[in-house]
């Protein structure tokens, strides 16, 4: 069995597509175009690549580019006063706090000032109780992402046994969370738990969110399963995932690829997050 490659680079695409339809729509009811504040600290050049790639495809889809760059050795008062700035100006439908931030500022407690309704990257503690509650709200981008390849690619989750490999706060537990909505059994696993690959056995759907690389071979996957690998590291010989993906392959149905997977969906779904700010702020939200 050779699995079928979930192709996130041409389902993000498609999905910028209709954001900028989105936005194209705003405009012509009158409205104005989202707008999404970037702030980047530091000179992190992985940091520096991200922020650039979002700037370049948010102007792409027709929104305004409100970027930010504040040097390293920066305050926590400086930071807090630009997004109190950010947030009260009403052409920024959108702030994105570029993370990690260098080790002396306290990013929890700067995500916290982001209002909400702005906070696009669906960290906030408002934002993660609405999703805990099922309610509608702005969605943490990298789980929203591997919804809709799901969904792009047919997966059925009503019924589905899941499982989650990683329990962080921007990834594993939102991811639960989602798959859960859609009626799927889910299990969180991590690096701690015992016989961890007779536990992703189990799963229909297993999606690895870890940050370790290589963590899943081929004997913690189920014949036929669908895997979504959400880590991303840097070797000697190019990207690779938290999957062993060539040993994977051949034993699972489904399968995103190490680059061109999950990555490009993240950005893309930043991009609706962005959107679906604007028309709720704007009060044109159907």
């Amino acid at each position: 069995m050779t699995a079928r490659v979930i192709d996130g680079t041409a389902v993000a695409r498609r999905v910028r597509e209709d954001v900028a339809r989105g936005v194209e729509k705003l405009l012509a009811e009158g409205g104005t175009a989202p707008g999404l504040a970037t702030v980047l600290i530091g000179e992190d050049p992985a940091s520096e690549v991200y922020v650039r790639n979002k700037r370049r495809l948010c102007v792409a889809a027709g929104m305004a580019d409100h970027h930010r760059h504040l040097p390293g050795d920066v305050d926590q008062a400086t930071v807090a006063a630009l997004l109190d700035e950010l947030a009260a100006d009403p052409a920024v439908s959108g702030i994105l706090l570029q993370l990690p931030t260098p080790e002396h500022l306290d990013s929890e407690a700067l995500i916290a000032r982001i209002p909400a309704e702005k906070d696009v990257d669906g960290l906030t503690t408002a934002n993660a109780g609405l999703l805990a509650q099922g309610r509608p709200g702005l969605r943490p981008c990298t789980p929203a992402g591997v919804m809709t390849l799901l969904e792009e690619y047919d997966v059925a989750l009503s019924g589905a046994e899941a499982v989650v490999v990683g329990r962080s706060v921007l990834v594993g537990k939102p991811m639960a969370q989602l798959l859960l909505a859609q009626n799927a059994t889910v299990t969180i696993a991590h690096s701690r738990t015992r016989d961890l690959a007779e536990v992703c056995r189990r799963a229909d759907v297993l999606v690895v969110a870890a940050g370790i690389p290589g963590l899943v071979g081929a004997d913690a996957v189920k014949p036929g399963a669908t895997v979504i690998d959400v880590g991303i590291h840097r070797g000697e010989d190019g990207l690779h995932g938290d999957v062993e993906y060539d040993a994977v392959a051949e034993v699972a149905g489904a399968i995103t690829p190490v680059p061109g997977g999950v990555g490009p969906m993240t950005i893309a779904m930043l991009l609706a997050n962005t959107l679906t700010a604007a028309t709720v702020q704007q009060g044109r939200a159907s």
